[in-house]
């Protein structure tokens, strides 16, 4: 974890890059010569199975060459450099500010959201740098919840004096410290499943974002505990699977300090409707949308090379042209989710791992991510 003199440090040194930058812009223009500027690209994952890849890891897959002759360039540079500036102030300052604050300084030049968002990612890549270190930060939408306290800077959460309590993930992630690591899975449907598992519940609501991702990057490396994540059975709740391992094409050159390849999906497979008798009304076909993004998704190079397993399920739900969501498996009882369904799971994930053997089970934490349509309603916000 980075202290303030080493974050100082970081700031001082990405200032120097910005000079550096703007200034061999200015000298090239100076000297009648047009401004070459190389991107380099990289990728989450691709669709070739037939040779060796390099998505996932720092090695680019391609570059882009902007230069002054293009009218779409000039103008992805003009909005790259007045982001440029804000960032350089915001770093001089040693202040943050969100993407959506950076939009709105210059509405009637941005345009769209999306053309800061591409700007931030050039910077990031011409600067060999991740966002946080923009001080740009997300609003967060994350929750976590169970037996752990971390202070954010001098901030404290305390979940264990307060289980049922669900905690906003925090945005600076740099400034974590986790001091417990004891964790109790908080009521789901207002059961006592709590009294039962050990675990750190987390959640980002849907599409993880930037904070929820480097959040249980840093639970996962800090406190050593199996990692399961619990989505919905259909192509949306996949993606967001391999989001949280694998990490996002958007952010790829970032994929390294965002992904979680210990993450082990727990759950709901398309193979789990019949096990678990899943009721037939709870079953909704796929729609033509559906079966575009699986045969897409299929296709992706880490579900050949590394988890093949994955890639037989999403198959399995092509081929029965079915979904479902997490909730239906309470349309029987509302604590089967946590009575029946994930002791199960857990328990066929642990014997996988080795990890089951131990008498003292309570000196072993697990931390979950679960997206769907969990009963949240059940927590408290803090």
């Amino acid at each position: 974890m980075e202290g303030k003199r080493e974050r100082r440090s970081s700031q001082i040194e990405l200032l120097r890059k910005i000079k550096e930058f703007t200034r061999g812009l200015v000298d090239d223009l100076r000297n009648g010569r047009s401004p070459v500027i190389l991107i380099y690209r990289f990728r989450s994952y691709c669709t070739d199975f037939n040779s060796k890849c390099y998505c996932g890891s720092d090695l680019p897959c391609g570059k882009e060459v902007l230069t002054l002759c293009s009218e779409s360039h000039v103008r992805r540079l003009d909005v790259m450099l007045r982001v440029l500036l804000i960032i350089r102030q915001l770093l001089q300052e040693n202040k943050h500010s969100s993407k959506r604050d950076i939009y709105y300084m210059h509405p009637s030049v941005f345009l769209d959201q999306s053309a800061v968002d591409r700007a931030l990612n050039d910077i990031c890549v011409l600067m060999e740098c991740s966002r946080h270190n923009l001080n740009v930060v997300s609003a967060g939408k994350g929750l976590v919840m169970g037996w752990i306290r971390f202070f954010e800077g001098e901030r404290i959460f305390d979940c264990i004096s307060s289980p049922n309590k669900a905690y906003p993930v925090p945005v600076h992630v740099e400034e974590v410290r986790v001091v417990e690591k004891e964790s109790v899975f908080q009521r789901l449907a207002n059961d006592q499943f709590c009294n039962a598992s050990r675990c750190i519940v987390l959640t980002g609501r849907g599409y993880p974002d930037v904070p929820t991702r480097r959040f249980l990057r840093l639970l996962v490396d800090q406190l050593h505990i199996p990692a399961f994540c619990l989505v919905d059975c259909d192509p949306y709740g996949f993606d967001i699977l391999t989001t949280y391992r694998f990490g996002s094409m958007q952010m790829a050159y970032d994929t390294k300090y965002l992904r979680v390849p210990e993450l082990r999906w727990l759950g709901a497979f398309p193979s789990d409707a019949e096990k678990f008798y899943v009721p037939k009304h709870c079953l909704l076909s796929l729609t033509a949308e559906d079966k575009r993004r699986i045969e897409a998704m299929r296709l992706r190079c880490y579900l050949k090379s590394e988890v093949p397993e994955w890639r037989l399920e999403l198959e399995l739900m092509l081929q029965k042209g079915v979904k479902f969501e997490i909730e239906a498996f309470s349309a029987r009882t509302l604590s089967f989710l946590s009575e029946t369904y994930l002791p199960s799971k857990i328990q066929d994930e642990l014997k996988v791992m080795h990890l089951i053997a131990e008498s003292d089970r309570g000196k072993k934490s697990t931390l979950f991510v679960l997206e769907g349509r969990i009963p949240w309603e059940h927590c408290r916000l803090v």
